[in-house]
């Protein structure tokens, strides 16, 4: 067996294969890999991802542009509202975080506030982590914008997370700031799923810089989410807990590490370089296989592609994951409506059962609603 150094190289070059010879590869981030672990069983997001290939140009490639992403009015007022928060040395941002997360420290009346600059992202993800360690203990340091590195398919992918604060006890916590609003102390539970994804991801990041430090800092995995009150342009927080979230994205980060199982599945010359005609390029994305279901459209830059392709297969995945968890060996909307007018079917599978018994009383409702009708027709033809 090549060692892994060897095995590492073999990779990047496989994956620099499948990019194109001319196509800088698009570098992972903290979102897409918390997408990426929203949807854990897309090979085909899960190579592209791996791979480092535009998406979005890929997309268009295809003839499904996508209209995923933020638009430039969100991103300023997001911008902005960053700014606010951490205005004046990030003292509203570092009272957030010991009222929700550290009551029991002593009230940041100042904070350190490290310089990060540095040349290139490595030596950002450097300086990241000398303040870190460099953090004076019993006093509260805030990261702006540190950068941080995980291990994505033997490569590393460099994370940027809005801020990391250390505590006065020496923990490391997590800011994520947003810019949708909390409504009454709750904010929209799908948009705080997204961004607890994507703070896992961070933690994780975080927990390989600890890992490296004696004694190893406490990463919280309670984070804080920071977004405007109400309809005003005031900051408020909550803290999330996001140790769910980080179990599944570290298992789904433990599956990304064997992408190179994924590439030798692919017929030879496979290449997903935009410039590529439609249709070898179709071929090439179709060769891996995806999971769509309707989540995808606000996570993936591919989704209005896939889309079309499951609906023209009839796949119940276009349905949605819980119709499709419940529909078990079921997987197209043909064999759906088969088993439910006793056609196919294993008559002791619970799906087909349950199809059936939903047919027999749609069957039996329409039958007594069209006897109703004639007999209200009659009634009325002998008043008249």
């Amino acid at each position: 067996m090549p060692p892994p150094r060897t095995r590492g190289t073999a990779l990047r070059q496989r994956l620099a294969e499948l990019r194109g010879p001319e196509v800088p590869a698009k570098a992972l981030d903290a979102r897409a890999l918390a997408a990426l672990a929203a949807n854990p069983g897309c090979r085909r997001r899960a190579l592209l991802d791996g791979a480092g290939v535009n998406k979005t140009a890929l997309a268009s490639a295809l003839g499904s542009p996508s209209a995923f992403g933020q638009s430039q009015f969100a991103l300023t007022r997001g911008n902005a509202f960053e700014a606010k928060v951490k205005a004046d040395g990030g003292a509203e941002l570092l009272r957030l975080v010991h009222e929700r997360l550290d009551r029991s420290a002593e009230p940041p009346t100042e904070a350190d506030v490290p310089d990060l600059a540095a040349i290139g992202p490595e030596g950002r993800t450097a300086r990241t982590a000398l303040a870190l360690r460099e953090a004076a203990p019993g006093t509260w340091t805030l990261l702006d914008h540190p950068m941080l590195a995980l291990d994505v398919a033997g490569s590393p992918a460099f994370l940027e997370p809005d801020a990391v604060v250390v505590h006065p006890d020496g923990s490391w916590t997590v800011v994520e700031i947003k810019s949708f609003p909390m409504l009454d102390g709750s904010a929209d539970p799908s948009k705080v799923g997204a961004a607890a994804r994507q703070a896992a991801v961070y933690v994780l990041a975080l927990e390989e810089v600890a890992a490296r430090l004696e004694p190893v800092p406490k990463v919280r995995h309670r984070v804080l989410l920071v977004c405007p009150k109400d309809f005003s342009n005031l900051p408020t927080a909550s803290a999330v807990d996001i140790r769910k979230q980080r179990a599944v994205t570290a298992r789904q980060l433990a599956r990304l590490t064997r992408i190179q199982d994924i590439a030798d599945t692919l017929p030879e010359g496979t290449c997903f370089a935009p410039d590529l005609p439609a249709d070898e390029l179709t071929a090439a994305v179709e060769s891996v296989p995806a999971t769509y279901a309707p989540e995808c459209l606000s996570a993936c830059e591919l989704a209005f592609h896939c889309r079309t392709r499951s609906r023209e297969a009839g796949a119940v995945t276009s349905l949605g994951r819980s119709v499709r968890a419940e529909l078990g060996g079921l997987t197209t909307v043909e064999d759906v409506l088969a088993a439910a007018r006793g056609e196919a079917g294993d008559p002791d599978d619970p799906a087909v059962a349950a199809l059936r018994r939903a047919a027999r009383l749609r069957t039996e409702a329409l039958e007594e609603r069209g006897a109703t009708a004639a007999a209200g027709t009659v009634a009325g033809g002998t008043a008249w």
